[in-house]
């Protein structure tokens, strides 16, 4: 798609961002009014924030109808940016924010997970509201409370003091990694399971446990490791070094331990995959970095934060968010393969 910029340097109007996209101004109000789903199709939106960003658009907000809030401006609170999907969520979030004059205050919790002090003197006055991963549940104390609205990604759905949910379809993709396994002949399992207390390890872990259950001959053992490659490659030294049958496979909670894991087989003298699988969560870029290639279930971080922005923004202006999960895709690569014989 070729955008033109409006004459004289203006600056772009809807009717501009309309004529880019080839779509009528009504479409574009749909679109950046975050009213399009089920009238414009999933194409057409992504061509119609295309042309606004090409041409550099901003809504008249003087003509805007929206109750939105009075400083414009959203928390995005994660466990910490040294792990990629945090930065791909806040660069999908802001993203959104900024085709509405909104902007996006990035707040790592300064341990990674766990307490963090309010970043600001009064939230509830220098904000309109919080999004916030679940991993970062702790860092919320100073925030919740308020009279803030507060969108929560990948949380339990149960959440009373969420005004909305971004949730990823973390079931299924846990089911898409078992059925992958199942499907190469594994039978002995270990799971490492990340010692992070969040609602989405837990599902994780929950749906691993019930898909084995009722297969003939399966076994599942769980080792808890921090997130990180020397966490995961300790945690699976001990399960390869525990007592009875080897596992065959190693179902990890994100990329980072798989990665910790691979290290861990082939410090014992064995290969991955010929000896042992290993499966990851993320797809990260850290998956096609290690050799062999992971086996690793995408999760869309870019469109959460995208979803979280979108939700908020829904909140604000009194009208219900969108409550679907966001499927996520398991991409075999070559660090899976059938189990010696």
């Amino acid at each position: 798609m070729q955008t033109r910029e409006p004459a004289g340097g203006a600056r772009p109007t809807s009717k501009d961002v309309a004529r880019a996209a080839g779509v009528s101004q009504a479409t574009v109000s749909l679109v950046l009014g975050d009213k399009w789903r089920g009238r414009v199709s999933e194409r057409t939106a992504d061509l119609v924030r295309q042309a606004a960003r090409d041409l550099g658009y901003r809504p008249n907000l003087a003509a805007r109808s929206l109750r939105l809030g009075r400083t414009r401006t959203a928390l995005l609170v994660v466990p910490a940016l040294t792990n990629e999907f945090f930065a791909r969520v806040y660069a999908g979030a802001a993203r959104v924010a900024a085709l509405h004059d909104f902007g996006v205050v990035l707040y790592p919790s300064p341990e990674g997970v766990g307490p963090a002090r309010d970043p600001f003197a009064s939230a509830r006055a220098a904000l309109d509201g919080v999004i916030a991963s679940s991993m970062a549940a702790q860092a919320l104390d100073a925030i919740r409370g308020t009279d803030l609205p507060l969108v929560m990604l990948d949380s339990d759905p149960a959440d009373p003091g969420a005004a909305a949910q971004v949730n990823l379809d973390i079931a299924d993709g846990m089911r898409q990694v078992t059925r992958h396994l199942l499907g190469l002949g594994h039978r002995r399992f270990v799971h490492l399971a990340s010692a992070v207390p969040s609602w989405t390890f837990e599902v994780r872990a929950r749906v691993l446990a019930s898909a084995l259950s009722g297969v003939p001959g399966a076994s599942l053992s769980t080792f808890a490791a921090p997130l990180s490659v020397s966490g995961g490659r300790e945690a699976a030294e001990r399960a390869l070094a525990a007592a009875g049958p080897r596992p065959t496979a190693l179902v990890c909670d994100d990329d980072i331990l798989a990665a910790g894991a691979c290290k861990a087989v082939r410090r014992l003298g064995l290969r991955v995959p010929e000896d042992i699988s290993v499966s990851g969560f993320d797809d990260l870029a850290l998956a096609t970095a290690v050799e062999p290639e992971l086996t690793t279930v995408r999760l869309p971080a870019e469109r959460v934060g995208e979803a979280g922005m979108s939700a908020l923004l829904a909140v604000l202006s009194g009208r219900s968010p969108d409550a679907d999960d966001l499927p996520v895709t398991l991409i075999p690569r070559s660090s899976t393969a059938p189990p010696p014989p």
